[in-house]
């Protein structure tokens, strides 16, 4: 087990593009890291940089507190779990899992002893570790590749997208194991995904890029109680949060949605604003429906999505039609068309630069 550490790492394409901006994160030992962000953010790129599939054009990466900038990826102490599974096909599972063990030179009964190991932790018989990858199904293939990294003892595991092939209620499944696999191995790990409800479970921290550029590094809650931007602000949390137009007052002690929607701001206001036009993001789950209530914005729905345990409703208001989305807990009979009062928690909003998108803090 090592920490990991970036210093103003980036990469140039022979072509001029650049595809990393310079990261600096230093990654403690046994923490797990969850890259996120959009496709061609940078996030693969950034992982295949650490694992040495890709060259760095600048900066200096380290494991362990060892420099590993030029190092081979063999001799850098990782372990890869791929998208693909990356299965030898015409290998039996035991055998994929004993390969790597066999070229480091170990002995037989080393090998056998991590594989069944490895075999035990994730769940996998005597019977599958005897069958070819393609007898096996998706959930159990991508355990296969697991086993594969386990058995080395890595001091860092890496993982790109590995679940992206699974169905839904596997992803679910795969990913709690995922997370007490790593929690009991100890073992520092950096995860890539574009699925942020799988970054927000699994990670310790989050670090969500952005066109190659970091636009947040934080733990789950710090990114969604306060985004560091509207990149972050949209991108983080499911459904996304609501961007209103709203403009400060002139002494800044409050904020105004349309023409009569007034949300106080607190005591301090918000400096260097005053009579300005900011972004409002409010979540879905903060909005209420609450009938009488001076200022509420009056929300036309247009779609009811009923999930279960909550109930979302999407609509618009105002003359600009502006697009509004609220979370309700349980069923809620709303229909299309229907129009409902809505009203916004103050102390829940958030404010950004509509320049800068910046976040502004009151």
């Amino acid at each position: 087990m090592a920490s990991v550490t970036l210093e103003n790492l980036q990469k140039t394409y022979p072509n001029g593009f650049k595809a990393i901006h310079g990261v600096d994160v230093d990654i403690q030992d046994g923490e797990f890291l969850v890259l996120v962000g959009p496709s061609g953010c940078g996030k693969s790129t950034l992982l295949r940089m650490i694992a040495g599939l890709e060259t760095i054009t600048d900066g200096s990466l380290s494991i362990g507190g060892k420099a590993v900038n030029d190092l081979e990826p063999s001799k850098r102490d990782i372990a890869m779990v791929f998208q693909n599974y990356a299965l030898y096909p015409h290998m039996t599972v035991y055998n994929n899992m004993a390969y790597g063990l066999k070229i480091m030179g170990l002995s037989k009964d080393e090998i056998d002893q991590r594989v069944k190991n490895a075999a035990s932790i994730l769940e996998l018989t005597d019977e599958q570790l005897s069958r070819k990858p393609r007898q096996l199904s998706g959930g159990q293939r991508q355990r296969v590749a697991m086993g594969r990294a386990i058995v080395r003892k890595p001091s860092v595991f890496l993982f790109d997208e590995p679940l992206s092939n699974l169905d839904a209620k596997l992803r679910v499944q795969m990913r709690v194991e995922i997370k007490q696999l790593q929690e009991s191995l100890g073992i520092t790990s950096v995860y890539v995904t574009h699925d942020q409800v799988e970054a927000m479970t699994l990670g310790h921290r989050l670090m969500v890029l952005n066109a190659g550029n970091v636009e947040q590094l934080g733990t789950p809650l710090e990114l969604y109680e306060k985004p560091a931007s509207l990149f972050v602000a949209g991108f983080i949390g499911s459904p996304a949060m609501n961007i209103l137009d709203a403009t400060v007052a002139e002494d800044g002690k409050s904020v105004v949605i349309g023409t009569d929607t007034v949300l106080p701001v607190g005591a301090n206001g918000v400096e260097g604003f005053d009579g300005k036009p900011v972004k409002l993001g409010i979540r879905p789950e903060h909005l209420e429906i609450t009938p009488g209530a001076e200022g509420a914005l009056p929300l036309t729905v247009t779609l009811v999505e009923h999930l279960g345990a909550d109930t979302l409703l999407h609509g618009h208001f105002g003359n600009d039609k502006t697009d509004l989305t609220l979370r309700q807990s349980g069923t809620h009979l709303a229909k299309a068309g229907e129009v409902l009062p809505i009203t916004i928690t103050p102390n829940h909003i958030h404010l950004f630069d509509p320049e800068t998108e910046k976040r502004i803090d009151f």
